[in-house]
């Protein structure tokens, strides 16, 4: 398969389910055929169940945002091959970096749904530990969280985790196509390149940051950015999750053996808003969002089970049962989660062990906070350290 960019240069691009839900067999795929074709019918059936669910969390999330019970939401609707695919190529062992969409690679890593939501709604910095399912919180820095990847993918090799396919720990970070304008992330690609950490940079390219093109970020396609730092690149159809699947496999093997950091673009569209305070309608045409509802993952994966016999209405209805189940949780969860954090807990988890400056800030947040004049914070800062800087 080969897509287009604003030139119309044609891009090779990684397809092994193409939008009619046929399997496809182009030449110098054999590797990802295979890698896919391993898959069984239980593996695809619950590919095809997560990605269902992964989008009656976006719709439910999105209403609740309507009704006033989140501060703002970040929709995922057509990313959903994209998300599953990659997340079902990652063992437990695995670390997860993602930025603030990546609500189906947290729904297969058995993240609790309300806990998804309690930083969209404010009552908490984060949402969960993020040791208890190996998924670093959120992110809404863009980009930043590239950076954290690549030192904990370092982290891991100077820890000595063994390389190798199986038993070894690689780490992913997820980001879109606005982000890779940004510094950090070529920061990030640049450490990771170079210390050979075994990290897999994951792009998410809906085409749209925000309401600017990528046709005006870049003259060139994305993955080749990968490239020009060093690491194996690939552009894969970010709405074919068999290529997802085993493009993110084959990376994530290449780093669990010590073999360095690789870059996947998956090139897909984002249906739905930036944020629930985006209005879409304001940059792109109906008749570009309805080409793409043609191009829909879900529908992809139900027309190739049905097509293999993994897919009937009974298995479809048992799907609704759980997406209804699923309403209904965050409607009652969302709603039950009183109050914000604390502020001062923002300083409890800055550092894994105790550190003056922030014992420092915390105690000048206190003292403001109780009504006490405090000295100057830097003054304090300062103290901590045993005198002026």
């Amino acid at each position: 398969m080969t897509t287009t960019n604003g030139s119309n240069e044609a891009i090779p691009t990684l397809q092994l389910l193409d939008p009619r839900g046929s399997r496809v067999t182009t030449r110098g795929t054999k590797g990802y055929r295979d890698r896919a074709a391993a898959l069984t019918t239980e593996d695809l059936r619950g590919m095809y169940r997560d990605m269902v669910l992964t989008r009656r969390f976006d719709d439910e999330a999105t209403s609740l945002q309507r009704q006033g019970e989140l501060a703002l939401f970040a929709p995922a609707r057509g990313q959903e091959a994209a998300q599953v695919g990659s997340a079902y190529a990652l063992r437990t062992q695995d670390y997860v970096f993602p930025s603030y969409r990546e609500h189906g690679v947290l729904h297969v890593r058995g993240l609790d749904p309300v806990d998804r939501l309690r930083f969209f709604r404010g009552s908490d910095h984060g949402g969960w530990n993020p040791t208890e399912h190996n998924t670093a919180v959120y992110t809404i820095v863009i980009g930043a969280h590239a950076l954290h990847a690549v030192g904990y993918a370092m982290g891991v090799q100077r820890d000595a985790t063994p390389h190798d396919k199986h038993d070894g720990t690689a780490v992913i970070t997820y980001f879109g196509d606005g982000a890779t304008s940004q510094g950090d992330v070529n920061e990030a690609m640049v450490y990771a390149a170079v210390n050979e950490a075994p990290v897999v940079f994951f792009l998410q390219n809906n085409q749209w940051a925000i309401s600017e093109p990528t046709t005006r970020q870049t003259r060139t396609p994305l993955y080749r950015r990968g490239e020009a730092f060093g690491m194996p690149s690939l552009r894969v159809d970010g709405n074919d999750v068999l290529a997802v699947y085993a493009a993110t496999q084959e990376a994530l093997e290449r780093a669990r053996n010590g073999e360095g950091p690789s870059f996947i673009e998956a090139f897909t569209y984002r249906m739905g808003a930036h944020t629930t305070s985006d209005d879409p309608t304001r940059y792109r045409t109906s008749d570009q969002e309805e080409e793409w509802r043609r191009r829909d993952p879900i529908d992809r994966l139900g027309t190739l089970l049905r097509a293999e016999g993994g897919l009937d209405d009974d298995f479809e209805a048992e799907i609704k049962a759980a997406g209804d189940e699923l309403g209904a949780k965050l409607r009652t969860g969302v709603r039950a989660l009183d109050g914000g954090p604390a502020v001062s807990s923002t300083f409890d988890d800055v550092y894994a062990t105790p550190h003056g400056v922030v014992a420092a800030e915390r105690a000048w947040y206190e003292a403001y906070d109780a009504g006490d004049p405090p000295a100057p914070q830097y003054a304090i800062a300062e103290s901590a350290q045993g005198g002026a800087r």
